[in-house]
């Protein structure tokens, strides 16, 4: 039985979470002369974190985890709040790599049936096949984080696979592709999922895909964009463009600069949410946020986006950029989460990596309260 048929579905961001995921950074060429103060943007996130919820970092031996112990020490992190996974990476970029993670709560995917145990398997994993984004070629250890995270929790994993040309295939996905509102509403990209660039599942097609998302997200209803911003390296994931903030809205990031590449695509995006309807009929409420002035690094345009935020237990962090929109994205999404503490974490070094603190985080829900 699928997920959804037993009463699963993937929670919304914001839902209380049991820990967050990150791995280590190890790999130079991801900074290319810059990777120097990259540890140390790294133990600035989890010390942000730490002070609210259990952080798991993924490192490769022991000697790495003593390194990364002495870093969070001087940084002033929760160390008792921190634990790891002994694991080989490729790269860090764990919201892709790593699974995602969902919930049996009776809703609204359903109550399980008859003769399930209700207790049983609160959260479990769906195991993408990861791919490196079907661009890079050094995904060999990144690929086998979701069983290495199953094992360590003991966690129930499905592996969705479709049958294209006759033939049975695992499903390629990843998290930094989709955006949940926890209530059965999910927001991804046609330039993502759909173009014949990078194509993750060719001839899958738009009915495929949602199909995939109903039996193993409890998604019954999907929001189109088009594109992601210019210099993103996966051609299009969403989490550069829109998310959920609550059940009923939604932040998009905008770039009135109409001699910018982004301005156009972002503005049909923005129409797009405009005219989209959840999963009741209802429209969003739609926010929108900035783009930060162009982040250029050795003539190389970089995907900087303050829509790579990531939601933890009481507080959000935000990617900064030594731009004046700082202050209106971080005002933003302060009034968007009044009951979170909104912590811009500085990413202008970080982004060379070509992703922020969304792609490198993946939160692990905790299970749901009966009642």
């Amino acid at each position: 039985m699928t997920p959804a048929q037993l009463g699963y579905r993937m929670p919304a961001e914001w839902e209380p979470h049991e820990a967050t995921w990150i791995a280590w950074p190890h790999n130079r060429e991801d900074w290319p002369g810059k990777f120097a103060p990259i540890p140390w943007v790294y133990a600035e996130i989890v010390r942000a974190l730490a002070a609210r919820e259990n952080v798991v970092i993924v490192v490769a031996d022991r000697s790495t985890r003593r390194k990364v112990s002495g870093i969070l020490e001087r940084a002033g992190a929760n160390l008792d709040r921190v634990s790891f996974l002994k694991a080989e990476t490729d790269r860090v970029w764990l919201r892709d790599s790593g699974p995602s993670f969902v919930v049996r709560d009776g809703k609204p995917g359903g109550d399980a049936p008859e003769g399930e145990d209700e207790s049983a398997d609160p959260v479990a994993m769906v195991n993408w096949k990861f791919n490196a984004w079907a661009k890079y070629d050094d995904y060999r250890n990144d690929k086998q984080i979701p069983r290495r995270m199953a094992r360590k929790l003991g966690m129930r994993r499905w592996t969705p696979r479709v049958e294209i040309d006759g033939k049975s295939r695992r499903v390629v996905m990843e998290g930094g592709a989709i955006d949940v509102n926890g209530q059965g509403t999910l927001l991804t990209t046609e330039e993502c999922l759909l173009s014949n660039v990078q194509a993750r599942n060719p001839g899958l097609g738009r009915e495929g895909v949602e199909r995939v998302f109903a039996e193993y997200l409890g998604v019954s209803n999907v929001v189109w964009l088009g594109r992601g911003v210019l210099g993103d390296d996966t051609h299009g994931h969403v989490d550069d463009v829109a998310r959920f903030v609550d059940p009923k809205t939604i932040v998009t990031v905008v770039e009135p600069n109409v001699d910018d590449p982004n301005h156009e695509p972002l503005a049909d995006n923005l129409r797009r949410l405009q005219e989209a309807r959840d999963q009741n009929g209802e429209p969003f409420r739609v926010v929108t946020l900035p783009m930060p002035a162009p982040v250029v690094f050795e003539g190389e345009r970089l995907p900087a986006s303050y829509a790579n935020f990531y939601i933890a237990n009481g507080v959000v962090i935000v990617p900064t950029f030594n731009d004046p929109a700082d202050r209106v994205a971080l005002n933003t999404l302060a009034e968007l989460f009044p009951d979170r503490s909104v912590v811009g974490i500085h990413a202008v070094d970080l982004v060379l990596g070509l992703g922020t603190l969304h792609c490198l985080t993946q939160q692990q829900p905790a299970a749901p309260v009966k009642g």
